[in-house]
């Protein structure tokens, strides 16, 4: 990984947070500050303070890789929805070249939440499917905050069939809290243009790959997220609803985020665990947003390699393993104990109930 510590100087969008750092960094927080107050000391004064500011800057260090060697599901979560964080439009810029946008779904409109076009990545001539949020706030409300409707997932299939004829791969980045609910959305069936989505994503014959880059939420992430490889940034989530969304359900009440965050199995090293993702491509030491271009640079080598091991697969097998792959998703297997405790449990309430009484004709 990229020891490059929290702080740095980096090419990324102006934040609301103060220096850029979440709740729970704190003492990085505190930390960064004592070594920039150290280098401008040194600069302006003239003192020779090079032997302070390297210990601070390995305790910096030090302080940065322990707090994110043990991240909460929550705390991801807050990672993954950091306002620096590198969005589908910044590695466009940092990997895509020759990129061509493809607008409108045929049937209503451009929904820009999503975004479609050809690329080049990683040496590789791909169909791009990206979600996009927006950047500032003007673009943020032109994109609706990342929440698709139904024309925007109608785009997404039509340029994939697209890719499909003309035998380019597909290219998904993920990165959405879920799918527009508004009655807008359920009146144009936001519902059915994601089954349609994930009906023919499942057979489509062409390799297709997607990662999730940041927020991978509900069925506006599965709606373009039905591929061959599957994987995630270190710290992106990808989850059934949102944590805010299951603990108003569950817990009645959105302060228990974090609890449902626990509960939920959401973070990419989870996820792998259980089999529902390929791959967890690891993020600079402090996040991708504290160095977007090192996150690119890994996010490009994953896509090349990936992409090269699917063209060398046949259609045909590529689209069988594609379907298995997901018929059997979710799948799971009692431990010993488990089933040794249910057999217990089976036993014990036979015992427990009557005999049935001679029938009838035996009186």
């Amino acid at each position: 990984m990229n020891d490059t510590p929290a702080g740095s100087s980096q090419p990324v969008r102006s934040s609301p947070l103060t220096d850029g750092f979440l709740d729970f960094e704190k003492p990085i927080a505190h930390m960064d500050r004592q070594l920039r107050e150290l280098e401008q000391r040194q600069q302006a004064g003239g003192r020779d303070l090079s032997a302070e500011i390297r210990r601070i800057r390995a305790e910096l260090l030090s302080i940065t890789r322990k707090t994110y060697s043990r991240l909460s599901p929550w705390q991801t979560v807050q990672v993954a929805r950091h306002p620096r964080r590198p969005l589908v439009s910044d590695y466009l810029r940092m990997i895509a070249k020759d990129f061509m946008e493809l607008s409108g779904d045929r049937h209503f409109g451009d929904d820009r939440a999503i975004v479609t076009g050809f690329a080049r990545l990683a040496g590789h001539k791909v169909m791009l499917v990206g979600q996009r949020k927006g950047q500032d706030t003007k673009e943020k409300i032109a994109c609706n905050f990342g929440l698709a409707h139904p024309e925007g997932y109608r785009k997404a299939m039509l340029k994939m069939r697209l890719a499909e004829k003309f035998g380019l791969p597909v290219v998904c980045l993920i990165d959405t809290p879920g799918a527009y609910p508004g009655i807008g959305a359920e009146e144009r069936g936001i519902a059915e243009s994601i089954a349609v989505n994930l009906y023919e994503m499942s057979r489509l014959r062409t390799p297709i790959v997607a990662v999730v880059i940041g927020e991978g939420g509900s069925g506006g992430a599965l709606g373009i997220g039905v591929a061959d490889r599957l994987a995630m940034l270190e710290h992106a989530y990808y989850s059934v609803i949102t944590p805010e969304g299951c603990a108003a359900i569950l817990w009645r009440s959105g302060e228990a985020a974090a609890d449902a965050a626990d509960a939920m199995k959401l973070t990419s090293r989870e996820l792998k665990k259980l089999s529902i993702i390929d791959e967890v491509i690891p993020e600079p030491l402090g996040g991708a947003h504290r160095d977007p271009l090192q996150a690119a640079h890994r996010l490009e080598e994953y896509l090349g390699g990936a992409l090269r091991e699917l063209k060398r697969v046949p259609v045909d097998k590529l689209v069988a393993r594609r379907y298995e792959r997901w018929r059997t998703a979710g799948a799971f297997f009692e431990s010993p104990s488990a089933k040794k405790a249910a057999r217990a449990a089976k036993r014990s309430t036979k015992s427990r109930t009557p005999r049935k009484k001679a029938s009838a004709a035996a009186r």
